[in-house]
């Protein structure tokens, strides 16, 4: 077992710290961005919910190609699993190209499609409109770092993430405040960033397949393969999308202050979530390696360790989130509806998080089995049960205040959907129809 948690720590250490540091990137613009003003604070959290959409979306970019390549890698193949990454960049950066392209025209629209007050919706326009050019340079990250996580290694994408991180702060910091540029200045800023990062990723990508032996241009037939491969887990991320989606929409419903406290608690559900992500992720690499070494009884012992440490560290994270739970508004926002509204979610947020843990485990596991269709359709079901749950928070009465409101929508969302997703993913991790071994041609 010693050797199970060295194993998982060297993974999931520094997953955590670039899984931490990616939803930084919109922390602190929900934290700049909010001491301007209620409105920009909300038109943010309807600007980065169609951003996180288009961008988690693609998250198979990573989550197939760390399988893809680490089986490839356990199998003894690392130059066919380096050319595996390198198509999904090539992927990535396609699919980026034509979302950057159609973003400033969709902007405005897909902003009013949100119902928000008129100022709101105008400033969530302007943010997309920009935050558009950075598309593609996100969608490279995320490919790569699916590379080099399948090639055991989760250090480079921690130094890219906290590099990227440090400059957006700054960026952002001078062209909000210094220039005055308000909301404009957020999303210029961190496109820059993104850009750095992307072309970071690229340099480190070309010089592992120039060791491996592996072919940098463009095949057709392999980014094909790199999308046929990821379709389960576009649909599986398209349910989720969804659930978000129609969360964010019914907390605009219920007014303004709604709106803006539940973004204030998603930015700290995404970021303590992806914390505990970190052991999906260490689950992904090492699954994918074990099973194209065909290592099955090292597997189990493995899932056993991962939702230990998983859950284990939801329990601590969620005591401490209980504790600062008073507080939690003040981060975010001056206004006095927003604070008042923010605590009662917040301490459903906490009770949750182990709960979360065993989700975010679980699906880490399957995932590094290569189970997306499983994944995928367990999503719809899921899918099925939270939206009446959801309608349910929607009925929150306009007497009851903010504060009612918003925990009937942590409620839903943390018990509910969360609940649901551990009912559709343990009986399937307990079985063992998940654990054939499926490899990857490296064409």
């Amino acid at each position: 077992m010693r050797a199970i948690d060295r194993r998982i720590l060297t993974l999931a250490v520094p997953a955590l710290g670039a899984l931490v540091a990616e939803p930084l990137f919109l922390v602190t613009d929900t934290a700049l961005v909010g001491h301007l003003g209620i409105e920009p604070l909300a038109a943010l959290g309807i600007a980065s919910t169609v951003l996180q959409t288009a961008i988690g979306l693609l998250v198979f970019l990573a989550y197939a190609t760390t399988p893809a390549v680490a089986r490839l890698v356990g199998a003894g193949d690392r130059a066919g699993a380096v050319r595996a990454g390198i198509d999904g960049i090539w992927l990535a950066l396609a699919l980026g190209v034509v979302l950057a392209v159609a973003g400033p025209f969709l902007a405005h629209p897909l902003a009013a499609g949100f119902g928000a007050d008129p100022a709101v919706t105008e400033l969530a326009g302007v943010y997309l409109a920009i935050s558009s050019a950075g598309i593609p340079a996100m969608l490279a990250v995320i490919a790569a770092t699916g590379l080099f996580r399948g090639l055991q290694d989760t250090r480079t994408p921690l130094v890219i993430a906290v590099v990227g991180f440090a400059a957006n702060a700054a960026l952002n910091a001078i062209l909000i405040y210094g220039a005055g540029w308000g909301i404009a200045g957020s999303a210029v800023g961190t496109v820059a960033a993104q850009w750095g990062m992307a072309l970071a990723c690229i340099a480190i990508a070309i010089r592992h397949a120039r060791r491996a032996g592996a072919r940098l241009g463009l095949r057709l037939p392999g980014v094909a393969s790199a999308a046929r491969a990821g379709f389960w887990m576009l649909l599986r991320t398209l349910t989720l999308r969804v659930a978000l989606i129609a969360t964010v929409v019914v907390a605009t419903e219920l007014g303004t202050t709604v709106l803006a406290s539940t973004q204030v608690l998603f930015q700290v559900t995404f970021l303590l979530a992806l914390a505990l992500d970190a052991f999906a992720i260490a689950a992904q690499a090492m699954i994918g390696f074990d099973l194209g070494a065909g290592s099955p009884s090292e597997v189990r012992a493995t899932v056993r360790r991962l939702l230990l440490w998983g859950i284990g560290s939801g329990c601590a994270l969620g005591a401490a989130l209980a504790a600062a739970a008073p507080c939690v508004g003040t981060v975010f926002s001056s206004d006095a509806a927003v604070i008042a509204a923010v605590p009662p979610g917040a301490w459903v947020l906490a009770a949750t998080m182990p709960l979360g843990a065993l989700v975010f485990v679980l699906d880490g596991v399957l995932i590094g089995a290569n189970d997306g269709r499983y994944l995928a359709l367990a999503g719809v079901v899921n899918l099925a049960v939270y939206l009446p749950l959801l309608w349910w928070a929607a009925q929150t009465p306009a007497s009851a205040g903010a504060p009612a409101a918003v925990l009937g929508i942590q409620l839903a969302y943390g018990v509910g959907f969360y609940g649901i997703r551990a009912l559709t993913l343990v009986p399937r991790a307990a079985g063992s129809r998940w654990m054939a071994p499926r490899r990857r041609a490296s064409a």
